[in-house]
């Protein structure tokens, strides 16, 4: 196989020195836990396993040095993406920095809603869709990285919709009441281009299902068990909690300069326990909160004073925007402060270091430090977190964990704090400085074992095979666009002919009210040019006859109202498909009366020989719940009774059991010769219908005629085909419609 990883960032950089570029290995969790998991193929396999990274090399390439800057890369398994100094700023530290950050991490007044940085966003993804494109083969994999790139799934869905695509967010998904924040135009989009991946991944389950909810309430899609039927493939939204290069931590570096290191801090803090707070400057990592913290345990506990030490390491992060020049001004002032009021000639509290750490540095940290002390107000895993525990080799140190992190999730034997409660981080600092060895063994033991066996390997796997799975698990019917010249072929080729085709969902867009659904001008006339003395027209509909005769019975065509119940042919009057009961509506109103009065939004719908309850209008999430009670109590209600139940789209209809979609379509079907016959819909009704046209020993003859049938979406089907909406489905019967003028036109 050969797998394609899509990033904001290539994991080199671009550094310019004299008028030329050169690329060295840039740090980050993404990079490092990816590189060890395509380590761990190459180890395990026999072949070479094929990946290139596609992404940003972090500097504005000059046109003509583009082209020997992919050739360089190509070598390294990467491939380029190349940005403007412009684009990047609205892109980068516009949309994603200035909106996308702060919405999605809890801080919306933060946000800045400017619609360049939108435009600018939708304009980026776009080139990396062609940057995927220019270089992606059949059955390629692609895994598109985190919130730079939510678009970019249903951008290549769109041109490949045969290769696995997966998506992994690395941030917290906001709950919908944050989510709905951003323009409603943008958050559709947003969520709309994350479910062209087949398989969605978030750190926690919590993440998971605010992006489910949202899904639902904005877009309108409803999971089963994390499963989306989207317009045309099927999404699966997963947990994956990504681990880290276990192995890295844990073991002792190579070399002479961690060995450097850790003499020079053993020196430092000779005498003093150690608490160790790393973190990028970043406002959702909640640096002063933990620093007011610590001045509260000082405050609390005189007997520590001189006894312990602060090592705080703030790495530079996005030093042109606004909130976080702010934030370290208030950094700076809050250590001053501490240093002052507590320090002495002999002790400082805080030993701070605003500057990025190199590995052996780092590790030499967590090895030294007594207390990790990590208090992120909202954060989507924290990998740093994981690193302490894991690089404590002698199972000491106590890890101190905000339960705003998702890591927390997994390491619930840290002392798990509210990083807004000031009391609770001075109280943990105490238990955690004064916590017993074997106690600390204890916990770190069970932690450590549980990052050995989930690493970051086991998270990249496990993701691989999941989106195959899900990619191997798709609907087995095909997509029509693949065999549609065949169609048209059999169309032309055929002297009988006949449409059987749905009406809501399947020739017209679901709307709120039923009675806003009436046909439009356009569908009138594809109509009118479909049915003639070759080709019978048949509109097989669950609406009541009434509302078919107003809309379409003054056309050349057949009505099928009520699943089947009334049929009339052009030119007749209504007739019963057979004698029915309608006794059992008046058992059933009452209880379908008291779910209206219990869901605002929804109604009923009465015709001749059924009852519909529609809640498409009602809050999607009291509906669902609501439909799932109406269901059980209709289905005890009506044991014994002959009639059906069924659950369509935002719908429950009750009606008689004695005629279907299936049964009326297959009586039509074998009322005249056809050599060709077309059926389209777009529910559980219709699968009937599939069903019947299916049964090939129906037939009286030797063999079948020719039999297309067209599920609209990608939901489970026995029709052989799906077209994505009622879009397709027009566009694709208004080119049978110019086959039939123009046939009829050389006849």
């Amino acid at each position: 196989m050969r797998l394609l990883i899509v990033s904001n960032r290539l994991p080199l950089n671009g550094v310019q020195k004299d008028g030329k570029l050169s690329f060295e290995q840039s740090a980050g969790g993404l990079v490092s836990g990816l590189s060890a998991y395509l380590d761990s193929l190459k180890s395990t396999t026999a072949q070479d396993i094929e990946y290139v990274w596609i992404g940003w090399p972090g500097i504005t390439v000059p046109e003509k040095l583009q082209p020997e800057v992919k050739s360089v890369l190509v070598d390294l398994h990467a491939s380029p993406v190349f940005l403007s100094e412009k684009a990047m700023d609205k892109f980068y530290l516009g949309f994603c920095n200035k909106i996308i950050w702060p919405l999605f991490h809890y801080f919306p007044s933060y946000s800045v809603y400017e619609k360049d940085y939108w435009l600018q966003y939708q304009e980026v993804n776009k080139i990396f869709r062609d940057a995927v494109l220019e270089i992606v083969q059949p059955g390629d994999i692609i895994w598109v990285h985190d919130y730079h790139l939510m678009l970019l799934p249903g951008l290549l869905r769109e041109k490949l919709p045969n290769n696995p695509i997966g998506f992994f967010l690395h941030i917290p998904f906001p709950s919908y009441e944050l989510y709905r924040l951003l323009p409603s135009a943008w958050g559709q989009d947003i969520l709309r281009g994350l479910l062209g991946a087949n398989l969605i991944g978030f750190h926690t389950q919590e993440y998971a299902q605010y992006f489910l909810r949202s899904v639902l309430r904005i877009v309108g899609y409803e999971h089963k068990l994390g499963e989306i039927q989207a317009l045309d493939h099927a999404v699966k939204v997963e947990t994956f909690p990504m681990g880290i290069d276990y192995q890295r931590y844990n073991s002792t570096p190579v070399g002479s300069e961690f060995e450097q290191n850790l003499k020079e801090l053993e020196q430092l803090l000779f005498g003093y326990k150690a608490i160790l707070s790393v973190d990028r400057l970043d406002y959702s990592k909640g640096i002063s909160n933990r620093l007011q913290g610590y001045k509260l345990f000082l405050e609390n506990n005189s007997q520590w004073h001189e006894q312990v030490v602060l090592l705080m390491i703030v790495v530079p992060s996005r030093v042109g925007v606004e909130h976080y020049q702010q934030m370290k001004r208030k950094i700076d002032e809050l250590v001053g402060e501490i240093n002052g009021r507590f320090g002495t000639l002999n002790w400082t509290p805080i030993i701070y270091q605003y500057k990025f750490l190199p590995l052996d540095a780092l590790l030499a940290m967590y090895r030294q430090s007594d207390v990790a002390l990590i208090t992120p107000l909202r954060d989507g895993m924290n990998l740093i977190a994981k690193e302490y525990v894991a690089a404590r080799r002698d199972q000491t140190g106590v890890l101190i964990l905000s339960e705003m992190a998702g890591a927390s999730k997994e390491l619930g034997e840290a002392l798990i704090i509210n990083p807004n409660n000031l009391e609770a981080i001075a109280e943990a600092l105490k238990q955690a400085l004064g916590m017993p060895k074997a106690e600390q063994i204890k916990r770190n033991q069970v932690m450590q074992q549980r990052l050995k066996q989930y690493d970051v390997v086991r998270w990249s796997g496990d993701f691989i095979q999941e989106l195959l799975q899900v990619q191997k698990g798709q609907s087995r019917t095909l997509p029509l666009a693949h065999y549609k010249q065949t169609l048209h072929t059999e169309f032309d080729q055929a002297d009988q002919r006949l449409l059987l085709l749905d009406y809501d969902g399947t020739l017209v867009p679901f709307t709120d009210n039923p009675d806003q659904a009436k046909p439009d001008q356009e569908l009138l006339e594809l109509l009118k040019d479909l049915a003639n003395a070759q080709t019978e027209v048949v509109i097989i509909s669950g609406r009541d006859r009434a509302i078919l005769e107003t809309w379409l019975g003054f056309l050349n065509i057949t009505l099928v109202a009520e699943h089947g119940a009334w049929v009339k042919r052009s030119g007749e009057q209504w007739r019963l498909s057979k004698p029915l009961l309608n006794a059992w509506k008046r058992l059933l109103l009452p209880m379908l009366t008291m779910y209206v009065d219990r869901l605002p939004g929804s109604f009923i719908e009465e015709k001749e020989f059924s009852l519909v309850w529609h809640f498409r209008q009602a809050n999607p999430e009291l509906s669902s719940a609501c439909a799932r009670e109406l269901m059980d109590e209709l289905m005890a209600f009506t044991s014994n009774h002959n009639i059906h139940i069924l659950q369509g789209n935002k719908v429950i209809e009750v009606r008689n059991s004695e005629v279907t979609k299936g049964s009326t379509g297959l009586s039509l079907a074998l009322a005249q010769p056809y050599d060709f016959i077309l059926a389209i819909g777009d529910d559980t009704t219709d699968e009937d219908l599939f069903a019947s046209l299916a049964l090939e020993h129906s037939w009286p003859r030797a063999l079948p005629p020719r039999t297309f049938t067209i599920r609209v979406g990608t939901d489970k089907t026995l029709a052989s085909f799906f077209l994505a909406d009622n879009l397709e489905v027009r566009k694709m019967l208004q080119e049978l419609a110019q086959e039939n003028t123009q046939l009829k036109g050389l006849s």
